[in-house]
């Protein structure tokens, strides 16, 4: 089967490959839990309503074990994140290694929301928390950021310096906007989604390669400046004085 998702056979929901094997086992540890106990909570509550105590008796844990485990909800829901991470980072992209970077980020991208699929509630409430708290966003982005530097890297991206640093941020914005779609898509195959993050993508994409070109200023200035400097610090070639006209 091809991993494309949009390459799929009709029929096969986007959420049934045999990738899922993937998708981290069911809760074991405190940490575990913990992490379970929250997304439960947070399927059902404003991300603020939800406090150390409720996470403890959901997770059947003692607080001194919560606190042992997490400082916060949203160092619970970073350790969530940092898990999904993980499971996309574990799966095998070799197969696309050939095709252009747009599809593979796409084909990334996909496998992330088929892992997020069972928290599909857990995130819609978080989004609509954080349209509400400007300070919970802004907290979300950085953790975005980070998890999406992690996404163009296994997507063969690099991700590292100021521009990997920007091209994760744009991405971090592209993902949350599909993310919107996504969790109000209810077909099996994520048609929706798929369209919706294929055109994110091509406004992405354009979008890269502006900023490629604006980052790249700098140093044509630079070349610019310097020639410049060398042309103005030449010698001027002396004048032949003028011939007097004949009478």
């Amino acid at each position: 089967m091809a991993r494309h998702p949009a390459r799929r056979p009709a029929g096969k929901s986007a959420g049934s490959s045999s990738r899922n094997a993937a998708t981290p086992a069911a809760p074991g540890s405190d940490r575990d839990k913990i992490i379970a106990a929250f997304l439960g909570l947070l399927a059902d509550q404003r991300f603020e309503a939800i406090g150390l105590a409720d996470i403890a008796a959901a997770a059947g844990v003692s607080l001194a074990q919560l606190r042992g485990e997490f400082g916060s909800p949203l160092r619970i829901l970073a350790a969530h994140i940092k898990a999904i991470d993980r499971a996309v980072l574990a799966e095998d992209f070799s197969d696309m290694a050939e095709e252009p970077p747009r599809e593979r980020l796409f084909d990334v991208l996909m496998r992330r929301l088929e892992l997020l699929a069972p928290h599909r509630a857990a995130i819609r409430s978080l989004l609509r928390s954080a349209a509400r708290n400007p300070a919970l966003a802004l907290a979300l982005n950085g953790l975005a950021v980070r998890s999406q530097q992690w996404m163009l890297t296994a997507a063969g991206i690099n991700a590292s310096g100021p521009h990997g640093m920007m091209r994760a941020q744009g991405l971090a914005v592209l993902l949350g906007s599909v993310l919107r779609t996504w969790v109000r898509d209810d077909d099996p195959g994520l048609a929706r989604t798929m369209a919706a993050l294929d055109r994110a993508l091509g406004r992405g994409q354009r979008f890269a390669g502006l900023v490629d070109d604006l980052c790249r200023v700098p140093s044509r200035l630079c070349r610019l400046r310097s020639r410049w400097r060398r042309r103005s610090q030449e010698p001027e070639e002396p004048v032949e004085p003028e011939e007097p006209a004949a009478a």
